[in-house]
């Protein structure tokens, strides 16, 4: 039997010839796949939700609308608009390129690799593969080996529905991302810590392999004192408490005005009680942490600062009940790295440029919430600081629609996708000038005596 090596090589080599035969350029070819993924995410779907639930007790509500709904969803959008993005692009043609037209062709990278995460473990690993199958490539899908259900219903749902010369599942750990990685695969998509996301980089490195590494890091939430709190206490717990705080997108912090904070605290914890129960750890459908490891890291951060609402853990079922913290601060270690967990820590400011500096002085978020109704102030937030998208008065939804580019900057990563911005991630826009015959613009030649006087002129 082949090592782990040599399977990657042979996948690897199996999908390069397969792409040079071309067939997967074609468009009604594209379309295909894109109906066959679909249809296989819709015959798939009560085992997906069931997997879903076992790796990461996710409620049938929350693992439609997160992962299966969406992706059903993103393909629609993809296959009503996929002609039009990749039809060749007409541009403007400067003035000393009399009588040429330019163009920009869109093609695919070739052989694409997909490093999917246990968060989001159905979605992450379809979501790009949408994107890979529109712009023309073939894929190999790394699913993550800490949601064992969904790593081995994805092996199936693609084996079931691909040719593995075209798409392939790759299961296994560490050895396996690092085998695959060895590989010169055309282009590669990750989706993971920042930590992992610079190994991946590295290895992109040494093939020269152009990349999209989905990073996360310690997105805040914002709150002033115009907000509405009962409102913004919903929807911050929202996206807080989603996935069990398991969401790269997820409110990391809170920075709150001092004089609204008491308030704001206390409409989180009615939300909470709203939303999971008096007592969450018995809500059978709120979510729970991916395994012990993380577990045990999320613990050992309610031994810091003061638990002032839930608190509670239960090790038997790797649960945690959603908790807001008080009484940290930056050299905590619950604020040195992303939580992804279902603790809330809050901090208080003064005023507005206190904000800017504090936000600024850390590593670039993944994302940003600001709630209030001063626009001039809203500005101002989107003006100063760095990060990768956000919400103005919500949270997480802006990477839910195909029409806005998600992604990272700096830390938190680079390139971005979704709707036709996933095309664009998997396609190589390449820049083409058609030149005419029936003329010859002869002062570019070194012969011309005129040459200079005529660059000077057109240039200037």
């Amino acid at each position: 039997m082949k090592g782990i090596r040599e399977q990657s090589r042979a996948v690897w080599e199996e999908q390069q010839l397969f792409f040079q035969s071309g067939r997967t350029r074609e468009m009604d070819f594209r379309l295909q796949q894109l109906d066959a993924l679909r249809n296989a995410i819709k015959k798939y779907e009560p085992q997906v939700l069931e997997a879903l639930r076992q790796d990461l007790n996710k409620s049938e509500m929350e693992a439609y609308a997160t992962e299966v709904g969406y992706l059903l969803e993103e393909i629609k959008f993809t296959r009503k608009h996929l002609r039009s993005w990749a039809k060749p692009q007409k541009v403007k043609t400067g003035k000393i390129h009399l009588g040429s037209k330019s163009l920009i062709y869109p093609e695919p990278y070739g052989v694409s690799l997909i490093i999917a995460p246990w968060n989001y473990p159905f979605q992450l690993a379809l979501a790009p593969l949408i994107g890979a199958i529109a712009a023309g490539n073939c894929a190999v899908i790394k699913p993550s080996e800490l949601t064992p259900h969904t790593s081995k219903l994805l092996a199936e749902l693609v084996a079931d529905t691909f040719a593995p010369e075209y798409v392939t599942v790759m299961e296994g750990e560490v050895d396996t991302s690092t085998a695959l990685l060895e590989q010169p695969f055309d282009f590669i998509f990750f989706t993971g810590s920042v930590a992992v996301g610079r190994i991946v980089m590295e290895a992109a490195a040494k093939n020269l392999t152009p990349l999209t590494l989905e990073l996360g890091g310690k997105s805040p939430a914002i709150i002033s004192e115009d907000a509405n709190l009962t409102l913004a206490a919903k929807r911050i717990a929202w996206g807080k408490f989603l996935n069990a705080g398991q969401t790269c997108v997820a409110p990391d912090y809170l920075l709150v005005h001092e004089s609204v904070k008491t308030e704001l605290v206390s409409e989180i914890r009615k939300t909470i009680t709203s939303f999971y129960g008096e007592d969450p750890l018995r809500n059978l459908d709120y979510g729970r942490i991916v395994n012990q490891k993380h577990f045990e890291r999320l613990t050992s951060f309610l031994q810091e600062g003061d638990v002032i609402v839930g608190g509670q853990t239960d090790p038997a079922s790797l649960r945690i009940a959603p908790t807001v913290l008080d009484g940290v601060t930056w050299e905590n270690a619950v604020m040195q790295e992303e939580i992804f967990g279902p603790i809330l820590p809050v901090l208080s400011y003064r005023d507005l440029a206190e904000v800017v500096k504090m936000v600024n002085h850390h590593p670039k978020p993944l994302a940003l919430y600001y709630f209030s109704e001063n626009r001039s102030q809203q500005d101002t937030i989107l003006e100063q600081i760095s990060f990768g998208g956000g919400c103005i008065n919500d949270t997480f939804l802006h990477l839910a629609t195909p029409y806005l580019p998600f992604g990272g900057v700096g830390n938190s990563g680079m390139g971005s996708y979704h709707g036709k911005y996933s095309f664009d991630c998997f396609s190589h826009h390449k820049s083409i000038l058609k030149q005419t015959t029936r003329f010859d613009v002869s002062f570019r030649y070194p012969n011309s005596k005129n040459g200079l006087k005529i660059f000077r002129r057109l240039m200037n």
